[in-house]
């Protein structure tokens, strides 16, 4: 069933990849609620509501960005979050294909900002023992974006990118722009004066149940497309079964529902962003 959590409703969302569009409609669900997409005779996304008779409704505001198409079942008060590094066109555009999880997609945007878990989940990729202490980092909510940023992050990686095979600390900053958007960015070990950006894309399908897709804009003029897709969707699925198996599969935001440590800081700021925001959907508190 649709929510009724306007928080949730009133933003935008990436539903499906715009190469994968064609004129035979598809459908697929947001927020609870089935959506069928397709391309008109000029060749523009359409997206509409599906009714409850099986009919659609009138066409949802639908845009083409990133390599994907987005939607609303509301009315944002914002446009689609601006990715500076994809108007860069000496940079390689790497769409990593989308995942579903058994999950709240709020649950993953949450798993995306922990660094904690890289040597114990991520071996010998992002992380390693005996590195395993997450040092101090700062983590705010910036009330002129209206966006959660960790920034000052350093970790040491084994592998620092798709084309290194050696190890190093590298610096992180991660932004939140968007209840389900979150992003990364690093620098790049071929151009250290210059950052690769690295975008989650997430669909909340049901409350419990979401798909996902990185998207990431590379500094990289070695490495083989195939490569890169590799080197991303090993660590994705990786994530994929820590996030399925913890427990609720939404996303508590009570003060001391689930106990916080100093490397959680991120993830603090984060569920305090979502409560001020009156996020219900993907949350136990529920949707009405």
């Amino acid at each position: 069933m649709k929510t009724t959590d306007r928080a949730a409703l009133d933003d935008w969302y990436a539903v499906e990849t715009a190469a994968d569009l064609t004129e035979a409609p598809m459908r697929t669900r947001l927020l609870g609620q089935e959506i069928e997409l397709f391309r008109d005779a000029d060749g523009a996304p359409v997206v509409r509501e599906v009714l409850d008779d099986g009919g659609c409704g009138p066409a949802l505001p639908a845009k083409e960005r990133y390599g994907c198409v987005f939607t609303t079942l509301g009315h944002p008060n914002r446009d689609i979050v601006e990715i500076a590094e994809a108007a860069e066109t000496d940079r390689r555009y790497v769409p990593c294909g989308w995942v579903t999880m058994r999950a709240s997609g709020l649950r993953v945007v949450e798993n995306f900002l922990d660094m904690a878990h890289f040597p114990f989940v991520h071996t010998d990729i992002l992380g390693s023992e005996p590195h395993t202490e997450v040092p101090h980092y700062l983590s705010e909510i910036r009330r002129d974006v209206d966006e959660v940023w960790a920034t000052n992050c350093t970790f040491f990686q084994p592998r620092i990118a798709a084309t290194e095979d050696r190890g190093d600390f590298v610096h992180l900053t991660y932004r939140v722009p968007s209840p389900f958007v979150v992003m990364l960015y690093r620098v790049c070990p071929t151009a250290p004066d210059r950052l690769d950006a690295i975008a989650l894309f997430i669909q909340p399908l049901e409350e419990d149940l979401c798909r996902a897709q990185p998207v990431m804009y590379l500094v990289d003029s070695v490495s083989t497309h195939t490569a890169l897709l590799r080197f991303e969707q090993v660590i994705f699925l990786q994530d994929r079964i820590i996030v399925e198996n913890q427990r609720p599969l939404l996303l508590p935001l009570e003060p001391r529902a689930e106990i916080p440590t100093r490397a959680d800081s991120s993830s603090v700021a984060y569920r305090r962003w979502l409560k001020e925001k009156g996020i219900r959907f993907g949350t136990t508190a529920g949707a009405a």
